[in-house]
């Protein structure tokens, strides 16, 4: 049995659901060639065309980041144990339903759609986490 590769799990999935690589890139918005590159296993796709990727084809996000990046297994194992047991808040829902902190801190259309990429890292908490992070990029940009 061959051991799975994302780039083999990718064209298996592209292929359960009858798209071609051109298909499947009009879909995400990018080239064929670059899918091509993907299977062939040349290429990792960034968060965000990982997390597309996973919707477009009906393949889980986790099992597709593990086969795209590899290196990242221990840091998943580790949070997840460090989890085990607790129910956790969703804190992006939380940040977005909370309208006054949003308000009150001044939080644009934009800088929510920067906020929006760290969700895919899954380690945040707590809605202050994100209105943290949002005032430390906003110092660095200031420098």
């Amino acid at each position: 049995m061959s051991a799975q590769t994302f780039g083999k799990v990718l064209k298996e999935a592209r292929l359960s659901v009858g798209l071609s690589q051109q298909a499947l890139a009009r879909k995400l918005g990018v080239r064929a060639s670059h899918i091509g590159y993907l299977e062939q296993g040349r290429r990792r796709p960034s968060l965000i065309l990982l997390t597309a990727l996973a919707d477009t084809l009906g393949v889980d996000k986790e099992r597709l980041f593990l086969l795209s990046h590899p290196e990242a297994k221990s840091l998943i194992k580790a949070d997840n144990g460090r989890r085990a047991g607790t129910k956790q808040p969703d804190a992006w829902k939380e940040l977005l339903a909370d309208k006054a902190s949003l308000i009150r801190n001044n939080v644009t259309a934009k800088e929510l759609r920067v906020l929006s990429h760290i969700t895919l890292l899954g380690s945040v908490l707590n809605p202050r986490d994100y209105l943290f992070i949002l005032n430390c990029i906003r110092q660095a940009v200031k420098q």
